[in-house]
């Protein structure tokens, strides 16, 4: 096998796996937008491949707002070398990227951030997301929560346990440490992300009051969240629309 952790253009590149480039590029950039992202740390991923083990990462180190497509690792899951390259991606990356995309099916794309209001909300003993409006609502009983942080998630076995933590949902509370994301597409994974820290900062605003929360019974947030689930062409508009924001403003990330 070739060394797949290198940088590629688009004349190399398939048109396919090209958009695939563009679309997780154009999400990197929103997600600095949105301040969801920690500095030069933090990390996104995009499977290519059908069995889902070769997928796109960014760059060790470089920060969000000037990733660009062409700058994306290909990496494959089952390269035992990869670590020892030059241009290696950073080790938490690929202690969970890599490990979820060879374990977890549902793992397309996996967003890693440390989003404020998320982070404060897994920070809590409880990081319960509570039904108290529409946007929280959307998550009820469809996230993993895991409580064992026991520091940086640099090896294969702490990749391997979040990924066993993640079981078959979308959405991890990662108590501790911030949240991830995985979705069969980037457009899903960010429109979850969006509405995750629009209900996280929802609910850290109303704990703020100090007043009893009015939290809806559970038949309501299930069919709350089962309305949110049919509505599955909202979240593709929602995305496009994001990225001809990029277009008309920065259309460097397509490059």
């Amino acid at each position: 096998m070739g060394n797949l952790a290198t940088l590629k253009t688009a004349r190399t590149l398939e048109t396919d796996e090209w958009q695939l480039r563009v679309d997780l590029a154009a999400a990197f950039r929103l997600a600095a937008r949105y301040d969801w992202h920690e500095a030069v740390a933090n990390h996104l991923s995009l499977a290519v491949s059908a069995d889902g083990k070769k997928f796109l990462m960014n760059p060790r180190w470089k920060h969000f707002s000037r990733i660009k497509a062409s700058e994306l690792l290909l990496l494959d899951s089952n390269d035992e070398e990869t670590m020892k390259r030059p241009d290696a991606p950073d080790l938490t990356a690929w202690s969970i990227h890599g490990r979820m995309h060879a374990n977890v099916p549902q793992a397309r794309c996996i967003i890693h951030l440390h989003p404020p209001h998320a982070t404060a909300l897994a920070s809590l003993a409880n990081p319960e997301i509570l039904p108290i409006d529409q946007n929280t609502a959307r998550f009820y009983n469809r996230v993993a929560v895991d409580l064992d942080f026991g520091g940086m998630a640099n090896t294969d076995a702490e990749g391997d346990r979040l990924g066993s933590m993640l079981g078959n949902k979308q959405i991890m509370m990662m108590g501790n440490h911030g949240v991830l994301v995985c979705a069969s597409t980037v457009a899903e994974a960010f429109d979850l992300t969006y509405y995750l820290e629009r209900a996280c900062r929802n609910l850290i605003l109303a704990y703020s009051t100090g007043q009893k929360l009015h939290v809806m019974s559970p038949a309501v947030a299930e069919k709350t969240a089962q309305e949110w689930e049919a509505d599955r062409e909202q979240f593709l508009s929602h995305f496009e629309e994001m990225k001809a924001i990029l277009d008309e403003e920065d259309p460097s990330y397509a490059e």
